[in-house]
């Protein structure tokens, strides 16, 4: 039997733990009800963040003044995306860009000043109202743009680059056509052709085929099996850059074939991919958004030249060429497709570039990238010298180039190794001349061969841009 001491302790502690287990349960109900609380004016607050954001697109002239006072009032730097995207849509407004100025704490006047300021300060993240908001423009524009965000693949983590610096570059979703297993025609049927227009220039296998820029320009992506490998030839006339990519993966039966998606990143286009509709990044040949974002794939380069007609042709007796029948209607004469662009020092859209002490933002460069280094060479040193040996990283290599026509090859030398041009279309070592090729230089007795590198040419501010630290310039 129980002593009544001991009785009393009991109750006293079942009763401690029910005013305990009341008390809690007091707190919690406290909490919750705040937390309900922080939760609808978090809600409170980002509809009413997100009806002046739609106010920012809907209303012209004075009006907007106060609606983009009220955004900058909140003192919170994850609106500057929206007061960017703002400027884009709806014109450079004197109202946003006083707004953008007072939480950059920066002159913003211009979208381009907005997106640069916003590339530079990549710890600014949107607000939650950023991504629908962006989204419904892009799909009001082309429904096919709003579903290359969707999750999770759309989710930021998920993203290689930033929402906020993917912008419309005015054509729909595949807007610009892909030129796929196009018609081509034999060098003598190839009447259209000036002998000084461009051409790009691949040979694989024995197979020469000539893509002439003046096409090229409106098309942007070239989809082909040439000397039975698939390829992709990249071109971005935005940067000035055309690269070649294999396109069938190991382990994959069909190869990629790609299009242009109409979107860019620093003026640079992201190309897309049939197969999964995600986005690459055409500089690097990586997929930045989509089911293939975090896969660790990267399209092999291969060689590719910039030169003339005439001299391709030359050197390439049973080259073929695009037809003029593309199955388009385009301007495909000489000098037509973005010639105001190429003539002019500017950009069309902002990319931000760090230095143009040694070259300036749209200077062609020659560029060759490695595991280890990455190094490019101004196209003007050629003028005057147009064999370089030089270095990429430890690997020794020699350069052949053309200013005039944006001709540069590369191909790998021995250390100690010097190339030198003692004549026109002659390259020696000394002792031993050497053949040119597309493909190899090959020396006069035939017992040697030196391995063509693959690079390409591109404006200095593109390299500069994706590069970055990781690349060196060539100084003479």
């Amino acid at each position: 039997m129980a002593q009544p001491g001991l009785r009393e302790d009991s109750t006293m502690k079942k009763f401690n733990v029910r005013i305990s287990g009341l008390l809690a349960g007091y707190v919690v109900a406290i909490v919750l009800s705040l937390l309900s609380g922080f939760i609808h004016a978090a809600d409170t607050l980002n509809e009413r963040i997100a009806d002046l954001s739609l106010q920012l697109f809907s209303t012209q002239g004075p009006a907007k003044a106060p609606i983009a006072a009220e955004l900058a009032a909140f003192n919170d730097q994850s609106l500057i995306p929206t007061l960017v995207l703002a400027m884009r849509w709806t014109g450079s407004d004197v109202h946003v860009a006083s707004a953008l100025s007072q939480l950059t704490g920066e002159e913003i006047s211009t979208w381009h000043d907005a997106y640069l300021w916003q590339e530079r300060h990549p710890e600014i993240i949107p607000h939650a109202t950023y991504k629908p908001l962006k989204l419904r423009f892009l799909g009001n524009t082309d429904a096919r743009f709003k579903t290359l965000f969707d999750d999770p693949y759309g989710t930021r983590q998920n993203m290689r680059i930033r929402l906020e610096e993917i912008v419309w570059g005015g054509v729909q979703f595949d807007g610009i056509p892909s030129l796929d297993d196009a018609n081509r025609v034999t060098a003598a049927a190839a009447d259209y052709l000036l002998d000084t227009d461009l051409v790009f220039g691949i040979e694989i296998n024995g197979d020469a085929r000539a893509y002439p820029l003046r096409i090229m320009g409106w098309h942007e992506m070239a989809n082909d099996v040439i000397g039975g490998v698939p390829v992709a030839l990249a071109y971005c006339t935005l940067c000035g850059s055309g690269i070649l990519y294999e396109t069938l993966l190991e382990g994959s039966d069909e190869p990629l074939i790609f299009g242009s998606s109409g979107l860019l990143y620093r003026s640079n286009k992201l190309m897309f991919d049939r197969a999964t509709n995600s986005l690459w990044n055409q500089f690097g040949g990586e997929p930045v958004v989509g089911s293939l974002a975090n896969s660790g794939i990267k399209l092999k380069v291969r060689p590719i030249a910039i030169t003339t007609w005439e001299a391709w042709r030359e050197q390439h007796e049973n080259t073929t060429v695009l037809s003029l029948q593309t199955g388009h209607i385009r301007n495909y004469n000489s000098g037509v497709v973005y010639n105001e662009y190429f003539a002019s020092p500017d950009l069309m859209f902002p990319a931000a570039i760090k230095d143009e002490k040694q070259a300036l933002q749209k200077d062609y460069v020659f560029g060759i990238r490695s595991v280890a280094s990455s190094k490019a060479w101004p196209l003007s040193v050629f003028a005057d010298k147009p064999v370089i040996n030089d270095k990429v990283g430890s690997l020794s290599l020699m350069l052949l180039g053309d200013a005039t026509t944006r001709t540069v090859r590369a191909y790998e030398r021995r250390e100690g190794e010097v190339f030198s041009q003692p004549s026109a279309g002659t390259l020696s070592t000394g002792e031993l001349e050497w053949e040119l090729g597309e493909n190899f230089l090959v020396s006069s007795d035939g017992k040697q061969k030196r391995a063509r590198l693959p690079g390409h040419i591109s404006y200095w501010f593109a390299w500069e841009n994706f590069m970055g630290v990781k690349s060196e310039l060539y100084q003479p």
